[in-house]
């Protein structure tokens, strides 16, 4: 894939955003850094410690538990939830840019429901690797490569 001079290209997981801005060429992309976020997330582990919630039946004496909460996994689909706004605001602040978005498979499928109208209207490419704490000539990689 070819990268136009300006096209916005984020870079994220559950943890970690880099929005990135081609200021190259097609041929020769440079892509340099516009913002970067890092989250901190800890495992649900170390985040609660609380059983899971138990439920009677109201007749007899039949009982089942709730599903302990995965707060580790909510975080994450909020990072991405947010890392969509940052996206929308950076194509709203680069008129004209088009956009691409690379990251990890379940934060892709997060990001993809809060995209805005002027992130959809601009989407060029969707990649779905893990490239967050890979460097930037992974990233042009990929790009060459879809």
């Amino acid at each position: 894939m070819k990268v136009e001079h300006g096209t916005l290209v984020m870079v994220a997981d559950g943890a970690k955003l880099l929005l990135l801005r081609n200021e190259g060429d097609e041929k020769y992309p440079v892509l340099q850094t516009v913002l970067h976020e890092r989250q901190d997330n800890p495992a649900t582990h170390e985040q609660g410690a609380d059983a899971p919630g138990r439920s009677f039946a109201s007749t007899g004496a039949a009982r089942s538990s709730y599903q302990e909460t995965d707060w580790h996994q909510q975080a994450e689909d909020a990072f991405a939830r947010h890392a969509a706004a940052l996206l929308e605001k950076a194509a709203a602040d680069h008129p004209g840019a088009g956009v691409v978005v690379i990251a990890a498979p379940r934060t892709l499928g997060a990001m993809r429901g809060h995209y805005g109208q002027v992130t959809s209207t601009r989407l060029l490419a969707e990649i779905d690797k893990d490239l967050a704490d890979h460097p930037t000539d992974d990233v042009i990689a990929a790009l060459a490569a879809h």
